[in-house]
């Protein structure tokens, strides 16, 4: 494996993962919210983004964490294995809680942008990191699912669906 992608729904645990698979590969990391997101929570416009992905992806090796579907081409289409966190609502639930509410009481800052999760915008908005995870799950599990099938026939697709998949699958890696 030279080219990884490490998708799922917010707060199934992509950049954990991606970091435990680097650290036994030696693989570089390319985190995609890093190249989204940009001062006081802007998005980069869509050009800026795919330059900014197409530069980080064009040579070499990696493992490339997030579901932009903005860059997918770039990201996909290189990756010679895919791997899924298709992990139960409830777990990526209480993931996501003890996450974001760990980053906003230590004040975190995320991808060198300044940004921070806060309680307030957490719990309390309509903008929430968890009403979004949420109402997303079941839609990227159906649409990955569709995806995913297709691409199988091309790449390695690894659909990881519990916490001891996970670790079965790093420990073989």
């Amino acid at each position: 494996m030279r080219r990884v992608v490490v998708f799922g729904t917010t707060g199934s645990g992509k950049s954990w993962l991606a970091e435990r698979l680097a650290a036994r590969t030696g693989l570089r990391v390319v985190e995609l919210d890093a190249l989204y997101w940009g001062r006081d929570w802007q998005p980069a416009p869509v050009d800026l983004f795919r330059y900014r992905v197409e530069n980080e992806t064009r040579d070499g090796s990696w493992i490339v964490v997030g579901n932009y579907g903005q860059v997918r081409d770039l990201t996909w289409r290189p990756a010679d294995t895919l791997v899924w966190l298709d992990l139960p609502l409830p777990l990526v639930m209480a993931r996501l809680a003890r996450r974001t509410l760990r980053r906003a009481l230590t004040k975190e800052e995320l991808w060198g942008t300044g940004n921070r999760e806060t309680l307030a915008n957490a719990f309390f908005s309509r903008q929430s990191i968890l009403l979004w995870a949420l109402t997303t799950h079941r839609k990227n599990r159906e649409r990955f699912a569709i995806e995913c099938q297709f691409l199988a026939r091309e790449k390695r697709v690894v659909r990881l669906r519990s916490a001891r998949e996970i670790e079965r699958f790093v420990a073989g890696f």
